[in-house]
């Protein structure tokens, strides 16, 4: 099956755990927390699947984040002169 094939289904499944829900609700009330927490799962996956929809329509080229270069040379001392090490205390005081 293809991605959208899959994600069609995902939300038919979902669909039908919505359905089966509002019937539970119906028998046993909407003010318990479980049957709250269930529908907000529910409701969660049903936002987590229009995110996977979304991600899988844009091509592979727009998903691949930017590379940064990190250059070789060494950074500039003056950077840290105002910094102690870490772990070894102040560079003018004696370790205890």
């Amino acid at each position: 099956m293809s991605v959208h094939d899959e994600l069609t289904s995902v939300q038919r499944c979902l669909d039908d755990l919505s359905r089966s829900l509002g019937r539970l609700e119906q028998q046993l009330g909407t003010g318990g927390l479980d049957i709250r927490r269930v529908r907000t799962d529910c409701e969660h996956l049903r936002e987590s699947v229009a995110l996977l929809r979304e991600a899988s329509s844009t091509p592979a080229a727009q998903r691949r984040p930017e590379l940064v270069t990190i250059p070789d040379t060494p950074y500039d001392n003056s950077l840290w002169v105002d910094t102690d090490d870490e772990g070894l205390g102040a560079r003018d005081r004696r370790a205890p």
